[in-house]
């Protein structure tokens, strides 16, 4: 076809679904392109409440098969991703004018046993006036709960994905828009433009995958497809706050409305607070929070804590747009976040479209997806990432405490915090990163606090990052320690850089 380059699957979309697909196509031995637009997770991967769980309120609509497909894969993204997905233990301060105890405790029973839970501890009851947890929480509030869960850095595991795809062979094209997709006998024909410098492109493809998120009806209509399914946009947003407990662990409140609210230790001295679910009409690129969702949020912690938030204590907000499956539910909060495949063969080559999905459920949602195309690729290799680990992560038994002394023993120059850091955010590739460094001084130069320019030529090289944002922001959450003048000084070195010599 005009000498355009000719691959097996073409995906569009660079968020979770995308990245987990283009992964798991080439490691099944498949020619794989994944493009996406802007930054890879630049939209709601990034803007999670950052939680691998198995979505406890989830019970109460009857989710039971999502829940316990979430529970499975808590423990299988423990084992392939521990650097950058740990456990976290929350406490649930009960309120009697709420949910009824027994229906808690009832839920928590199901929560433990659904998913055949085998590393994390289960549920105990709180004594919240004599327990330590329920220090900072109000007196009037005597019982509580914990249970686990598990917390993960969303946007690098969507970056993982990435890695692991284009180490199998996959390219990976961010800043890379599809203007269009027709089919073409049995191939589709896809035109990309790079939407920073202009240059256009056509590739060809045997089947194409459509996880554009929030923008995936849009790409339905680019491609001349139809779908009878439909994406409902719901806005979650998410507060930064000074952390103001103490304790590594995390707290769940319910609200009056009876939507719960996570309370998550973030970046070691701030607290996320989140979400909402507020229906969203306008284009997902321009989400943003408003001052009613601020005061909700605000409103929903200062119910249980002693100790009030202000509007003032606010660092950082995000919002970001979830693309669920329209099951036709009223009450955003009810709409399913199970995911839905649509595969459009149209008399041609196949177009599978993805809707819905969370971050705890994108491995199996990946596999299903490839399932579904097999027809068309019935020579491909069988089922793999159940048992895989994403780089970084081949980490004896997934033992990370026991790899941070290691990492110690080998560096010992590096300074405590900086050691952690590097072990969290790359785990095995940290020696990767540190490169012929055998001191401090070189690593080069130091823009914030552990933000050094071994790290920011490491992340360029191999994690596609072209901006400033991509490094503070998704690769890293160096942006939350720095100022305002270190990040400008940052901004202004970054974009003088020469990207050949880079």
């Amino acid at each position: 076809m005009n000498g355009s380059q000719m691959v097996d699957l073409f995906v569009i979309g660079g968020g979770i679904n995308g990245a987990g697909i283009a992964r798991d196509a080439a490691g099944r031995g498949l020619s794989v392109i994944l493009c996406e637009k802007d930054d890879l997770a630049q939209g709601t991967s990034s803007r999670s409440g950052k939680l691998v769980h198995g979505g406890l309120r989830y019970l109460e609509y009857y989710e039971f098969r999502l829940v316990r497909e979430a529970l499975i894969e808590r423990e299988v993204l423990l084992n392939a991703a521990p650097h950058i997905i740990w456990p976290l233990r929350f406490v649930l301060p009960h309120s009697p004018d709420d949910r009824p105890a027994w229906l808690v405790r009832l839920g928590l029973f199901l929560y433990d046993h659904l998913g055949g839970r085998k590393k994390l501890p289960g549920t105990r009851t709180l004594d919240l006036r004599r327990s330590p947890e329920g220090a900072p929480i109000k007196d009037e509030y005597h019982r509580g709960f914990e249970y686990s869960d598990c917390w993960v850095d969303d946007a690098r595991l969507v970056v993982l994905n990435a890695v692991d795809a284009a180490q199998l062979g996959a390219q990976v094209l961010t800043r890379t828009a599809c203007v269009s997709a027709r089919r073409e006998g049995n191939a589709w024909r896809i035109e990309l433009r790079n939407t920073r410098n202009g240059a256009t492109r056509v590739v060809t493809a045997r089947a194409l995958v459509n996880a554009a998120g929030p923008w995936v009806a849009d790409v339905i209509e680019r491609a001349g497809g139809h779908s009878t399914r439909k994406v409902r946009l719901v806005k979650g947003s998410h507060i930064v706050t000074p952390k103001f407990w103490d304790g590594p662990h995390s707290y769940l409140v319910q609200n009056h409305d009876k939507r719960v609210i996570f309370i998550n230790p973030y970046e070691g001295d701030k607290a996320l607070i989140g979400t909402t679910d507020i229906p969203w009409d306008g284009a997902p690129e321009n989400v943003s929070i408003d001052e009613a969702e601020i005061d909700y949020l605000l409103a929903a912690v200062n119910r249980y804590f002693k100790q009030p938030l202000r509007r003032q204590d606010v660092v950082q907000t995000f919002s970001g747009v979830r693309p669920l499956y329209d099951d036709g539910a009223g009450n955003p909060s009810a709409v399913t976040r199970d995911y839905v495949f649509d595969l459009d063969t149209n008399g041609g080559a196949p177009l599978l479209n993805v809707f819905g999905g969370k971050i705890t459920t994108f491995r199996k949602l990946s596999e299903h997806a490839m399932q579904h195309l097999r027809p068309t690729f019935p020579d491909m290799g069988k089922d793999w990432t159940s048992t895989a680990t994403l780089p970084g992560g081949e980490i004896e038994n997934a033992d990370v405490p026991k790899f941070i002394a290691r990492l110690q023993r080998e560096f010992g120059w590096l300074p405590r915090d900086l050691m952690l850091h590097y072990a969290r955010t790359y785990g095995a590739r940290t020696a990767q990163v540190i490169g012929s460094a055998h001191s401090v001084p070189d690593l080069g130069r130091k823009f914030g606090p552990n933000l050094y320019e071994a790290e920011v030529r490491y992340l360029m090289a191999q994690e596609w990052a072209e901006t400033a944002p991509d490094i503070l922001t998704r690769r890293t959450k160096h942006g939350l320690h720095m100022s305002t003048e270190q990040t400008a000084a940052f901004g202004a070195w970054f974009d003088g850089l020469d990207r050949k010599t880079a």
